[in-house]
């Protein structure tokens, strides 16, 4: 009998690899009553949807177009969905119900997460270890973000929190248009110059930042960095730093092919899904207490054998699923 259920929301859904992840973590944790679902929900849909919930619910994924839509139901409860004004995970809390006519089974308190930040940070952070990779925490060193969107957004978020980021350079589709990338990088990168803007298709600039970055993030979704492999691979560039594609089909992605023909080192967007889930579960399932996964980093390095067996399954998953 499942007497706890979680699901993902978005439109489209289909594609959506979020239940594979979770299901896998609650066999893992032996949470035979709990069931995680998807549901092809869009903004104008997700109202109806909130208020036909009954306590059985734990909790929500958010995927696009969802993330800001969320905003006025829940309350911003770690760093980025306050900062950002983005929230990927919702976490209902029934004890704490209001009446309301138009919340048959009443209106519970739901607690906002961003879980997409600390996902990325996680993702690299894993691949330096598994690379042996070390950098200092000096602020020295350079990163690149292609893409300007909401996704660049978080990137830039997940890199402001890395001590070895001193500088972030933005390769934009349409330069200036994402107004808030400068303050944030300005905000929480503690140095003189934090930011640079390019025009994406300068490739020349778009290379010399490329060789200069001990990170890249490719913000871009589908085939849309296909030219930019094309670049790559007709340029004589060597390439030293570690790039994570968010994209994960095709996997590999153009782009991490070329990026590994030319010395450097490549991660796909499943590594930032598996992190970003795994947060997700403990705070559905209320093992982290819905404490704020702001220090999620330290807390998963510093994880019990059954964290790490957590883990261990939902990448199985993830990779069988793939």
């Amino acid at each position: 009998m499942i007497n706890h259920r979680c699901a993902v929301l978005g439109k489209p859904i289909a594609h959506s690899l979020s239940p594979v992840l979770h299901n896998a973590a609650y066999k893992a944790l032996h949470l035979d009553d709990w069931c995680y679902d998807k549901h092809e929900v869009g903004e104008g849909d997700l109202d109806a949807f909130l208020k036909s919930l009954d306590s059985s619910w734990a909790g929500l994924s958010l995927t696009m177009p969802l993330k800001r839509t969320i905003q006025p139901y829940g309350v911003p409860t770690n760093l980025w969905a306050r900062e950002l004004k983005v929230a990927n995970t919702a976490v209902f809390d029934w004890s704490n119900t209001t009446d309301d006519p138009a919340w048959p089974h009443g209106k519970p308190g739901i607690k906002l997460y961003n879980t997409d930040v600390v996902g990325i940070q996680l993702a690299f952070d894993h691949a330096n270890r598994e690379l042996a990779l070390h950098h200092q925490p000096n602020r020295a060193g350079k990163a690149l973000i292609i893409g300007n969107g909401n996704t660049a957004t978080s990137a830039l978020a997940a890199l402001s929190m890395m001590s070895e980021i001193g500088h972030v350079t933005i390769a934009a589709r349409h330069p200036g248009k994402n107004t808030a990338l400068r303050p944030l990088a300005e905000r929480y990168i503690a140095t003189a110059a934090p930011y640079s803007e390019i025009n994406i298709a300068d490739e020349e600039a778009l290379l010399a930042a490329a060789q200069e970055s001990i990170y890249v993030i490719n913000t871009i979704p589908g085939h849309a960095a296909d030219g930019i492999a094309t670049g790559i691979s007709m340029s004589q560039a060597t390439l030293t730093g570690l790039l994570l594609d968010v994209v994960y089909d095709p996997r590999p992605t153009q782009l991490m092919t070329a990026w590994r023909a030319h010395g450097g080192n490549a991660i796909g967007g499943e590594e930032m899904l598996l992190y970003q889930a795994l947060i997700q579960v403990l705070l559905m399932t209320g093992i982290w207490d819905n404490d704020p996964p702001s220090d999620a980093d330290k807390r998963l390095q510093d994880t019990t054998t059954e964290d790490d067996q957590l883990e261990i399954a939902m990448r199985n998953a993830l990779e069988e699923a793939l």
